[in-house]
């Protein structure tokens, strides 16, 4: 795949090209006496833009100051400050904070290092002509919106997981990706680790005989434990929130802390329940060891059953692959909110299953392969089988990390291994099963035609809606 240079940076770098040329006719003086040992010139840096300046959009930040070519210089966020110290992410996030944290950090090379910073994204892509490459960790109602104005000006992106918010969109941003050319990375880091890689080599070379059984979970549950079901009250918009932009293509509705920050995953209209958050990490290994890419079958059941305005602290769902050339059918099992798979027979006491309330599962007619959640390091089952395991050779290229793979790919190098073309398509298999659950009843899924033939109803799931002004075409 081409990547296209991003129109804004092309006179730049023209003009360092020729001013560089013509200092040179003179004399040459190496790079590091200019700048020392890590010193990168403006023409090989990545001019990055963070739209979602929460705690992910934070972490993301903090991965890229680890290349001296990458240089965050705008964030957008329709929210000023907000403190995390009641969730994992801890301390203080949001476009304020951020924008200071990158000066902060950039200034210790470059004196007075400014960011910009933007309430609205649109207008900091309209403005900031420099972008090269824009990386999104909104909420999940505003990924595709972002990423496809980005993607169709021409900036490379890296959009977190879940890609998207309803299959439609999972179509859409794909063929966006493919027909402008630019890098892309979903944000499912484990894709890029040594144990995803591993996994694949394991089940390719028949370690475990023919898999025709996988198991996936989360423990993660709700993040929201002040109401159950229905649309939370009305509080008054704190200072220093847009609200209405933060609510993007979604209808207007009355603010309250319970969307934001972190546990508007639990509301249909901007989040995707345990399984949005959760199934592009654990499935991951499923999905590239076996090469699944369509069910032709879903059912779920949620905990407690289904509400309008909340998804459910935890469900069951359960898949059907077909056959895939040589490769068997599968049967896959995703369990969220605390429920586990089985424990097979056969295992050793201390044998575990996956790790940290996360894990896969793979059953084979000639034994047993788990992996920790985030496509973490395989270990056979029973433990004892790894003693004098011969593993089978590498045969996949390894990744030099998930940021720099994307950061290698803007630079015209190879895709990196998580871009939109098999991300669309991981996210839309988890998200089918939200619509199975919403549905109520067993889907039939003709991934051709983009349907359920048996449940017309899921149409409305399939693709949301989107206000006037936000829509996606």
């Amino acid at each position: 795949m081409n990547h296209a240079t991003p129109p804004s940076a092309i006179p730049r770098r023209r003009f360092l090209e020729t001013t560089t040329a013509a200092v040179t006719a003179f004399t040459v003086i190496p790079r590091h006496v200019l700048g020392g040992t890590q010193f990168v010139p403006p023409s090989e840096k990545i001019n990055i833009a963070i739209v979602g300046a929460g705690g992910q959009g934070r972490t993301n930040m903090r991965e890229l100051f680890k290349f001296p070519d990458a240089q965050i210089v705008a964030v957008a966020d329709p929210i000023e400050r907000e403190n995390l110290d009641a969730y994992y992410f801890k301390g203080e996030a949001g476009r304020l904070p951020v924008k200071a944290e990158a000066e902060k950090r950039y200034s210790a090379a470059t004196p007075n290092f400014k960011v910009a910073d933007y309430e609205d994204f649109r207008i900091m892509l309209e403005k900031e002509k420099a972008i090269d490459a824009v990386l999104c960790a909104t909420p999940d109602h505003l990924h595709a919106y972002v990423s496809v104005l980005a993607m169709r000006q021409g900036k490379h992106v890296y959009c977190e997981k879940p890609l998207v918010h309803n299959v439609w969109e999972a179509r859409l941003i794909a063929k966006v990706a493919q027909e402008t050319g630019v890098a892309t990375q979903m944000g499912n880091q484990g894709h890029s680790g040594e144990g995803l890689r591993q996994t694949y080599e394991w089940i390719r070379a028949g370690v475990i005989g023919e898999v025709r059984e996988v198991h996936a979970w989360t423990s993660a549950s709700r993040w929201s434990k002040k109401y159950n079901s229905g649309r939370p009250p009305e509080e008054p918009v704190p200072k220093g929130v847009n609200w209405d932009l933060w609510l993007g293509p979604r209808d207007p509705r009355p603010y309250s802390s319970c969307y934001t920050p972190v546990s508007w995953r639990d509301y249909w209209a901007f989040g995707t329940a345990p399984i949005g958050d959760f199934f592009c990490h654990n499935f991951d290994p499923a999905c590239f060891a076996l090469d699944l890419t369509a069910p032709t079958r879903i059912e779920a059941y949620g905990v407690g059953g289904v509400d309008a305005e909340m998804a459910p602290p935890g469900g069951i769902y359960y898949y059907q692959f077909p056959a895939r050339g040589a490769l068997p059918p599968v049967k896959f099992t995703w369990y969220d909110g605390g429920m586990r798979p089985p424990r097979p027979e056969g295992l050793e006491p201390e044998d575990q299953l996956g790790a940290g309330g996360n894990g896969t599962l793979f059953v084979g007619s000639k034994g047993m392969i788990t992996c920790p959640g985030w496509a973490g390091d395989p270990r056979l089952l029973p433990g004892s089988r790894m003693d004098d395991f011969q593993r089978p050779p590498k045969t996949l290229p390894r990744s030099k990390g998930h940021h720099r793979d994307w950061l290698d790919a803007c630079k015209g190098g190879k895709p990196a291994s998580s871009h939109f073309g098999y991300g669309a398509g991981l996210t839309e298999m988890g998200l089918l099963g939200l619509v199975a659950i919403r549905v109520g009843k067993v889907l039939e899924w003709d991934a051709a035609a983009m349907k359920s033939p048996n449940a017309p109803q899921a149409d409305k799931f399939l693709r949301g809606s989107y206000r006037k002004g936000w829509e996606l075409a």
